[in-house]
């Protein structure tokens, strides 16, 4: 298929641009930085440059698609103003799902968030109701980050019903790779009472990009929601004990497939994506949370 891929640069898209291509695809990244404008080599997946806010610019990328993965976005509502990380994210949606539905894409996978539910950066904090968390949870998002991956994920059952477009919205908990194992996940390996607001729960960026070759591919109908994580939890910890150590019973427990589960079911994943995930923080940190020599 002929796929675009946005946010090419950023650390989702560049994994899914390689996964992609690997799968035999014919990828297009693109982002809003600029191209380097030297030669391409045969097999280097093509480059356009593209402000998505702006819908001219989302039109002319997308023209020509069989499938758009929307990974473009301010990854977080901390670093930037509300407002900002708002209308870039939700226009930015808005637009590339708009012209995919005119433009007669068959195929667009929206890289949604763990955060929908709400309890990642809420003013007003607030507890998740059950853990493993998995798609059923309700919704209760605060800031603007939350709100506009919420929004988005609306968006696409507004193109299903109105277009022949099939969608899938993909909610990956906190991005790894080989670069920031250590930094990220490393304190949680050393101190189980370094809560990440996944509940200890991480995603590898490869194995994100598998589940995202997974949606593009997928002959699944309509808009289907799913978590991406991976099954451990960062660190290996007792996840029933350091839940009650933690959190008493304010959060209920559901039943776990492992004892050192993650906070984050993709039970869902693995049932209609037939995706399994390949890799856990062991293949990057020894026991004591410092990267592993090479």
């Amino acid at each position: 298929m002929r796929v675009v891929v946005t946010g090419a640069h950023g650390k989702v898209g560049r994994a899914a641009v390689k996964a992609l291509a690997a799968a035999g695809h014919e990828v297009t990244g693109v982002d809003v930085t600029r191209p380097v404008f030297e030669r391409h080599e045969p097999d280097e997946p093509g480059y356009k440059q593209a402000e998505l806010t702006d819908a001219g610019q989302a039109f002319a990328v997308v023209h020509g698609a069989d499938a758009v993965v929307h990974a473009a976005a301010i990854p977080d509502p901390t670093a930037n103003a509300p407002h900002v990380v708002f209308h870039n994210n939700l226009m930015a949606t808005f637009n590339m799902i708009e012209a995919a539905v005119r433009c007669g894409v068959s195929r667009f996978v929206n890289i949604s968030s763990e955060t929908v539910p709400g309890y990642f950066f809420a003013d007003r904090p607030f507890l998740p109701d059950y853990a493993p968390v998995d798609e059923e949870h309700p919704a209760r998002p605060q800031d603007p980050y939350a709100l506009s991956k919420h929004f988005g994920e609306q968006l696409m059952d507004a193109a299903v019903r109105r277009s022949d477009i099939a969608c899938i919205s993909l909610r990956p908990s906190w991005v790894q790779h080989e670069g920031n194992y250590e930094r990220n996940i490393g304190p949680q390996v050393r101190d189980a009472s370094v809560i990440g607001a996944g509940l200890w729960s991480y995603t590898d960026v490869y194995d994100l990009a598998d589940a995202i070759v997974l949606a593009t591919e997928s002959d699944l109908p309509g808009h289907e929601v799913f978590y991406i994580a991976a099954p451990d939890n960062a660190g290996g910890h007792d996840f029933a004990a350091v839940l009650r150590e933690h959190y008493g019973d304010r959060i209920a427990l559901r039943p776990l497939d492992r004892k050192d589960s993650s906070g984050i079911s993709c039970a869902k994943a693995h049932r209609l994506l037939g995706w399994t995930p390949k890799r856990t923080w062991r293949d990057y940190l020894d026991d004591e949370g410092h990267t592993l020599p090479a």
